[in-house]
This record gives C-alpha cells, structure tokens and sequence, in this order.
C-alpha cells in the first residue's frame, strides 16, 4: 500500500487575527513639559532613595544626618552657653563638610545616568514627546536640587538654631543668605561635574571611583601647590592655584563677595578682581558640562 502524503500548506493558511480588547488612548496628551517634570521628580527621589529598595535609602540618608548632625550639635552648644556667635560661619560649613558632599556626588550621579546607559533605555526616553535637551536638563536639575537639599539643610538648622539662642537676627539673617547663594553654586558645579563624568561609563561603581577621584585628586593637588607657594612666600600665586579644584573655586568666591574666611593658606583668598575671574570660570564650568553632557546624550539617543 503506498504511503499517504502530506497535503501542502500555504502559509498564510496558518495566519490568524485575534482580537484581544485593546483600545485606543483617548486621553489627554501631557507633552513634552508633564514628562520633563516626572523625570525630575523620579531623580530626585531617587537622589535619596526614596521609590527604590530600602538598601539604596541607606547611604544618602547617612550622609544627609552627617552633614546635619554637627549644625545640630552647634546649635545645642551655642544655646546652652550662651554665646555670641555660632562656631562655623553659614559660608565655612560646607567646605568643612566637603568630603561628606564629594561622596554623595560620587554615589549618586552614576546611579542618575549611569543605569540608563548600562540598559540602554536612553533611546527609549527620546522614543517619547522628549528631546535631549529635556533629558539632561531634568538629570541636572534633579541632581542639583538633591545636593541643594543637602547643604542647605544644615545651613537651616544653623539659622534657627542662632535665632533660638537669641543671636542678631540681621547678621544671622544675612550670613544665611550668603551661605545659600554659596551652596547654590556648589551644588550646580558639582552636579555638573559628577554627571559628566558619570555618563561616561554605564558601570556603576567605575563612575563613582571616577566622581572620587576628579573631585580629591584635585582638591589635593591644589592643596599641596597652594601650601607650597605659601611657604615659598608666592602669595599671590595661592589665589590663581586655587582657579584648579571645584571646592577652591567656591571657596574663592565666596571670599571675594559673600564676605566669607578664605580656606586658603594664610587665610587671605582672592580679591575682587582676582575674585571676578573665579566666578566667570565658576559659571564657564557650569556652563560647560551642561554643553558636555548634551554632546554626549546627543550620541547616546541615535
């Protein structure tokens, strides 16, 4: 008996159209500006952990109670005997605490970018009514705004901490509001820089020893170049050292505008002229990572 054949199939015989319940969106469309502002607000949760596990609460929480726990110990002491003065002046604390702000960059501006690029969804963002520019603009706002948070924070326990124990309200009131035209500064620069850096790589942990390693190679090169010069009695070299490190920069012009002490050698910072170029590169470097990072997300988004 002859074996029966199988009979042939045309393939579009097997093809089926179901309908599964899907409908279209008839909703409003929120644009460009409503996904501008959830990316912000995502990040800078995000910044402190919040929405994320509780382990990725642990670290920037830590490092928010340090920068506050010695504005608060402060203000105790300062009530409790009495005295005429706080011990840290509004525009000192934050370059005291400086490494406590350089670690928070470090851990929390590859965790902003670096994840996006190590799975590739950057695309994914410019897939949607967003552009590059809403991308890095909300990046770096988010993480400005994280380390505003940060070091203003501290600056607010200090100022009703100073009225509590009965301190001028006028000087306090104005020592303040230089500290947070400081931080303010502070923290666009060092958002600037720890985004540019750690977009450069989609792995974590290389972006933070990267953050680490830009923001106190710097710092202790200038340091040591500065002291050099000090000893060496080139003391007007100690100001324009100091144009080479993010925090001396700050430092710098804070000395020559908001009435703060130098942490320079000597304890003399940089004069108004000299302190005017601090600021003009100041605001060039803001100005230039944010030109950075567009160039590079530009390429990443194709």
């Amino acid at each position: 008996m002859a074996a029966e054949q199988p009979t042939a199939t045309v393939p579009g015989d097997q093809t089926r159209i179901h309908n599964i319940g899907y409908r279209n969106y008839d909703g409003p469309r929120l644009g460009r500006a409503y996904a501008r502002r959830s990316l912000y607000s995502q990040s800078l949760r995000g910044a402190y952990g919040l929405g994320r596990s509780a382990k990725s609460k642990v670290l920037p929480m830590l490092l928010f109670v340090v920068m506050c726990l010695p504005a608060a110990i402060m203000v105790a002491v300062a009530v409790a005997t009495k005295a005429n003065d706080l011990p840290v002046d509004y525009t000192r604390y934050a370059i005291v605490l400086q490494a406590v702000i350089s670690l928070y960059v470090a851990s929390q501006a590859p965790q902003s970018v670096s994840r996006d690029l190590r799975f590739k969804t950057v695309p994914l963002y410019f897939s949607r009514p967003i552009e590059t520019s809403d991308y890095v603009r909300a990046k770096y706002a988010a993480l400005s705004s994280a380390l505003f948070i940060l070091t203003a924070a501290p600056l607010l326990v200090l100022y009703v901490g100073a009225l509590l124990a009965k301190l001028d309200f006028a000087d306090q009131t104005k020592g303040f509001a230089q500290g947070l035209v400081s931080v303010a500064l502070l923290s666009l620069l060092f958002a600037g820089i720890g985004l540019v850096v750690a977009s450069v790589t989609p792995r974590r942990g290389f972006g933070i020893a990267a953050v680490i390693a830009v923001l106190t190679i710097t710092y202790g090169a200038v340091s040591t170049l500065q002291a050099i010069a000090d000893v060496q009695g080139s003391t007007g070299a100690v100001s324009w050292i100091g144009l080479f490190s993010p925090i001396t920069l700050i430092d710098g012009v804070q000395s020559a505008f908001l009435g703060a002490t130098s942490a320079f050698p000597g304890g003399v910072g940089p004069s108004n002229g000299e302190g005017l170029v601090f600021v003009l590169v100041t605001l060039g470097l803001i100005g230039g990572t944010y030109g950075l990072l567009m160039r590079r997300y530009k390429k990443v988004g194709l």
